[in-house]
């Protein structure tokens, strides 16, 4: 393994940690705690993009419901927040995973029809999927109907008090790293290979004997399982979940992510939710109309960056 290869490997993601981790204190130093929440807020966004960039980027599988997995691991925190106040329904060891499990098990359902189609049936069946859970949500006066529901504070975890900013950052932060170390250990293994190879060629990976459609529904269900997670520090993060979170065009912001970011790249779900929402600041603060100016960006790098921005730091580097 060359210099440059190591440096790839382990310098730059250690770089991009230390960064990360001296982030909250940078930000607090010069009176700006607002960007603590930002952050938080870009990492759980770097969090669902990554888990759709499995399907698309790696399985090839474009779904437009992935929302609904993000959705339901929100709901799941505040249902439980809800109704068992006070209890264990507030500890984050015991949410979190439920919301991950809720999700999973969503993802289960849900991908064992999809993924019978392909294409552009595939496409429409996820945003289906997704649309009439949103409409459930929304029917549901129960947890709020349209207007959502608040939760009356963060979860509790270890100990620790979630309540501060800073200390849920690094939580996230925590969670994100874990993940993308996971996706990434995912990627390089066995499954990663052969889930490409499907992308590239489902049919010759028949004939060579792998039973693609298990390994596509297991791919969907890790996927929904960790946008399940997201969805459930979202819910943290703003101390309220509404079917929106659910509605077709978070599954199309975090496919517009993935996109900008770079297909299949380990580091494209945090490279394009850190363009996006950086770009939604700065673009906001000119003008109201800066999807206009967004929506020329993406056009520049479909043309002239198909990569996505983490391809392009890659070949510049």
């Amino acid at each position: 393994m060359g210099p440059r290869r190591i440096a790839s490997r382990y310098v730059w993601p250690l770089a991009a940690l230390a960064l990360a981790l001296l982030f909250p204190k940078l930000a607090v130093a010069f009176g700006q705690d607002f960007y603590v929440s930002f952050g938080s807020r870009l990492l759980i966004m770097a969090l669902l993009a990554s888990s759709l960039n499995l399907l698309v980027g790696a399985g090839g599988m474009v779904s437009m419901g992935h929302a609904a997995f993000y959705g339901l691991g929100a709901y799941a925190v505040g249902i439980a927040s809800a109704r068992w106040a006070g209890t264990m329904g507030e500890q984050a060891l015991l949410a979190w995973p439920l919301a991950m499990l809720a999700s999973g098990a969503l993802a289960l359902g849900v991908g064992a029809i999809s993924l019978r189609t392909r294409g552009v049936y595939f496409i429409m069946i996820t945003l289906a999927f997704a649309q009439m859970l949103y409409y459930v949500f929304v029917s549901l006066k129960a947890f709020g109907g349209d207007d959502g529901m608040s939760l009356a504070q963060r979860s509790r975890f270890a100990g620790l008090d979630l309540g501060s900013d800073v200390t849920f950052y690094y939580v996230v932060l925590a969670l994100f790293a874990a993940a993308l170390v996971f996706l990434g250990r995912l990627g390089e293994s066995r499954f990663g290979v052969v889930l490409r190879g499907i992308k590239d060629k489902e049919v010759r990976m028949e004939s060579f004997g792998f039973a693609t459609y298990r390994f596509k529904l297991a791919a969907f269900v890790i996927a929904g399982t960790v946008a399940g997670l997201a969805g459930a520090l979202m819910a943290n993060q703003n101390s309220f979940v509404s079917p929106n979170m659910m509605h077709w065009e978070q599954s199309g912001l975090a496919l517009v992510m993935v996109v900008l970011g770079g297909l299949g790249s380990l580091w494209g779900g945090l490279a394009g939710a850190a363009a996006f929402l950086v770009l939604e600041e700065v673009l906001s603060g000119f003008t109201t109309h800066w999807q206009i100016a967004l929506g020329v960006i993406m056009l520049g790098v479909v043309f002239f960056a198909p990569r996505g921005v983490a391809g392009l730091i890659s070949v510049k580097r």
